[in-house]
């Protein structure tokens, strides 16, 4: 016969006055540190008590009840229920519900208190998630709903976020399929068919890294960073109905915007818009493109413009400044740092120094009438506009300068060259000519030689004063470059810019480019305007800043390229010159993927084998990494192997240089590993 289940008692509840309670000695809780008392007193005030207090009679000595009641498990709600009291928000007297334990009973007051805190299980992230969003839907704002719990309304608007979330991803992560970081990835974008899509690949992977999420779901995306984005301004894009997606959970830089084709047609608006304007000015023509190719003005002449002189009212302006930056910085020279509203006053000076001394420049009309302008985006978001280039076919041709020579005496010479023709001629005169109706120009035979022993002598004391050799070469690089004045010095040195038409779409905006550019502005706006006292400003840097504008001006003639050969003369002149490349840039340490260069579908994988593609990600990160690829088409594999490759510093044979340390040998650790392996194998 079966016994029967014994039937278990509950502990009576009852109302006790809080003065007849105290907070027993066997509360485990002894830890205060951010119990939140205050918040806890103000929800009870808002709703009242939800949970009743666990309480024990006190006995007498006797083993009496004394009336009064210990408080082993609810120590938290006791304390902030006796802040009310003494708040005089609550009555001494209030009754409080309680669930008293019988005197003498065998289970511990230390045991109920450990109990209570310890099977508490906290609310799952979905069921607070869940409950936020039906208050909201049932009238509460989320500021509303962030004061009802003593939370700020970021906590509440980022789990309204999963409210973006597709209703399958969120029973994958009810049922424990995936993290709560994982899910809160996918909340930046509202494309439930693309969330779902995403889980799907990475699903197959161990890798499920909440970033490789959001990289996945925003591969065809613009960052709110972008120069594109800094040049039209976030709000704009905004007006004209473009969508961001934003991370509530992690810093996003301003968000991802998802329409790239808006955000160029803006672009090229205000592009236009600028170009317009700067018409008005009087050019002949504008062109305008959000980047040109690099090098693009080296076919044409550049004008020379005039800089604007200071007004008298911005002279003294800009003499006052001066005179403020420099008390300010003598009263602070023994100051480890500045105060925070003097750094502030100086960053103003600095920028208002700036602004005066960076002078508008003026153009000729005349030249203006004939050059143009190109305006595109600068590398930094902001508007680019070069000014005073003439094309080919608009320079005006002077005629040919004869020095007045007289008419018909065909052996008028001002000067020759020391590799003149007549020099070494078996049949030249020995002697001059006697003197015939006065003084005749000399002979070309007698100018040679006694050139040549100018030549000689210049040589030897140019040879000796390395100081005037440096001024001079210098004084010959620059004409060369930025006058354009060539074949008319007694130096023969020059440096002849290598063009660089045939490049990949990213490199105007590379950091070397970036680099180049800046430096050579640099020194356009430092040179003197006319060329008549060059050689004096030259001769009057110092021994650095002439070093550095030598190795400026002859890096203009750098030629690594690689070039078709037609004939062995041609191709083994090619080869040594590499030879040399190389030989530099192993001098020079050149890495090019710390200078910015990664491999993309555009610029390498999309245009080379199959074979290539593998050969790269099994150099970059292993055979395992190229084995998971080796199955896909051409194209899938190419965007497959850009997301492999990228920060791996992987690179092909022609761009690396011998003995710099990198990734490009095939040496890649486990530690190395993408950890969109799977995920890219996968999709």
């Amino acid at each position: 016969m079966a016994s029967a289940i014994q039937k278990i008692a509950l502990n009576a509840s009852r109302d006790i006055p809080f003065n007849k309670l105290v907070l027993s000695q066997s509360n485990v809780r002894r830890v205060k540190a951010g119990l939140s008392i205050e918040e806890l007193a103000r929800d009870i005030e808002r709703r009242g008590l939800l949970q009743s207090l666990n309480v024990r009679p006190i006995l007498d000595d006797a083993g009496v009840e004394t009336g009064a009641y210990e408080v082993p498990a609810g120590g938290r709600r006791f304390r902030a229920l006796e802040l009310l009291v003494k708040q005089k928000k609550l009555a001494k007297t209030a009754p409080v519900p309680c669930v008293v334990r019988e005197a003498g009973s065998a289970i511990l007051a230390e045991d109920d208190s450990l109990a209570e805190n310890v099977q508490r299980v906290a609310l799952h992230p979905l069921d607070q998630f869940r409950a936020f969003r039906d208050m909201l839907e049932k009238g509460m704002s989320e500021e509303e709903i962030a004061a009802a719990f003593f939370v700020v309304p970021t906590v509440v608007k980022q789990r309204l976020r999963l409210m973006t979330v597709s209703d399958k991803l969120l029973d994958v992560y009810e049922q424990d399929g995936m993290k709560l970081d994982q899910l809160m990835a996918f909340s930046i974008s509202d494309d439930h068919a693309r969330q779902e899509q995403v889980w799907e690949i990475i699903a197959q992977s161990h890798n499920r890294e909440p970033y490789l999420i959001r990289r996945m779901l925003t591969e065809k995306t613009v960052r709110a960073s972008d120069r594109r984005v800094r040049f039209v301004g976030l709000e704009a894009y905004l007006a004209a109905g473009g969508h961001v997606m934003r991370d509530l959970f992690e810093a996003d830089d301003g968000g991802w915007l998802q329409d790239p084709t808006l955000l160029d047609r803006l672009v090229m608006d205000k592009l236009q818009e600028a170009a317009d304007q700067v018409r008005t000015e009087g050019w002949k023509w504008v062109e305008t493109a959000l980047s040109f190719p690099w090098g693009h003005t080296r076919d044409f002449v550049e004008v020379e413009g005039t800089h604007v002189a200071l007004s008298e009212e911005e002279t003294a302006r800009l003499t006052a400044l001066h005179s403020e930056q420099e008390t300010i910085e003598a009263e602070y020279a023994q100051a480890d740092e500045f105060p925070e509203e003097i750094d502030s006053r100086l960053g103003e000076i600095e920028l208002a120094i700036e602004a005066l001394e960076e002078r508008p420049v003026s153009f000729d009309p005349a030249e203006m009438a004939r050059a143009g302008i190109f305006v595109s985006l600068d590398t930094d978001g902001t508007l680019l506009v070069e000014r005073g280039f003439v094309r080919p076919e608009d320079v005006l041709t002077e005629p040919e300068d004869r020095h007045d020579a007289p008419e018909g005496d065909d052996d008028a010479v001002v000067c020759h060259s020391a590799g003149d023709d007549s020099e070494g001629r078996e049949d030249a005169p020995d002697a001059e000519p006697e003197e015939e109706d006065g003084l005749k120009p000399l002979s070309d035979r007698l100018l040679t030689e006694l050139t040549a022993w100018r030549t000689l002598a210049l040589r030897d004391a140019f040879a000796a004063n390395p100081h005037i050799a440096l001024t001079e070469l210098l004084h010959t690089l620059v004409r060369d470059l930025y006058w354009q004045v060539s074949g008319v010095d007694c130096l023969e040195a020059y440096v002849r810019e290598i063009p660089l038409r045939v490049h990949s779409p990213d490199m105007p905006g590379s950091l070397p480019a970036h680099a180049l550019r800046q430096r050579n502005e640099g020194w356009q706006h430092d040179l003197p305007e006319d060329e008549d006292v060059l050689w004096q400003w030259l001769d009057g840097l110092d021994d650095a800043s002439r070093i550095a504008l030598l190795a400026h001006c002859l890096s203009f003639g750098i030629n690594a390229l690689h070039e078709s050969s037609h004939g062995p003369s041609l191709a083994r002149s090619i080869r040594e010159r590499l030879a040399r490349a190389d030989r530099l840039a192993t001098a020079l340490t050149l890495d090019l993927a710390e200078a910015g260069w990664q491999a993309t579908v555009e610029n390498y994988l999309g245009r080379v084998t199959k074979a290539r593609i593998l050969e790269a990600v099994r150099e970059a990160r292993g055979n395992e990494a190229a084995d998971r690829i080796a199955h896909m088409k051409k194209g899938d594999m190419a965007q497959a192997a850009e997301r492999l490759l990228d920060g791996s510093g992987w690179l092909p044979e022609a761009l690396r240089t011998r003995n710099v340390a990198g990734r490009s040998e095939g040496e890649v650790g486990a530690a190395d590993m993408p950890d969109s392996l799977d995920a890219v194998a996968a999709e």
